[in-house]
């Protein structure tokens, strides 16, 4: 898939090593439980294209077509937890850090949304992150996305810091109607 400035494509051997990279970098990784080694990050790489394999979308591997260099990924993919709004499909994005701030993540958001719209035929999909993410609740809410409610994330302990979560929710409905006439 391509946008303007990027390619959304499938997983490399070499994009392993900037991944890990990006996945070490303690600002990358904030909002989440923590940084990744260099084999958690091959073995989500893997888990990754299991999911393509399995439900025909995943999270894209993310170049940037001027500079044909690997900047993250964004995608959809399937949550494997279990809450009062699962089964569900996630929009997601994570990109290196100089990727910020430059409207790669809502370009990308994009073009996932309007595939899984568009071809996957979803009826709508969630986002959802920590209420302290300002930057992803920025993106979510320029595609279009509206806030819900918060909620717990079941797979952290009740005790832990990213244990509160916002979900975020667009209908193909509501994407329709930002579409122009």
């Amino acid at each position: 898939m391509e946008t303007s400035r990027l390619i959304l494509r499938e997983w490399r051997d070499t994009d392993v090593a900037p991944f890990a990279k990006l996945n070490a970098n303690q600002r990358v990784m904030q909002h989440l439980p923590g940084t990744l080694s260099y084999e958690e990050s091959a073995q989500m790489v893997k888990r990754i294209k299991t999911h393509f394999e399995k439900h025909g979308f995943g999270l894209w591997a993310v170049e940037i077509k001027d500079e044909q260099q690997f900047a993250g990924f964004i995608g959809l993919s399937v949550p494997k937890f279990t809450a009062h709004f699962t089964p569900c499909v996630e929009i997601g994005w994570r990109l290196d850090l100089p990727f910020w701030n430059q409207g790669y993540a809502s370009e990308g958001a994009r073009a996932a949304l309007e595939f899984g719209f568009t071809q996957r035929h979803l009826n709508e999909i969630v986002s959802f992150t920590v209420p302290a993410n300002g930057a992803s609740r920025r993106v979510m809410e320029k595609i279009g996305m509206s806030y819900i409610e918060n909620f717990d994330h079941p797979t952290m302990a009740e005790d832990h810091p990213l244990k509160k979560h916002v979900l975020y929710r667009i209908t193909r409905m509501e994407r329709d109607a930002l579409l122009p006439s």
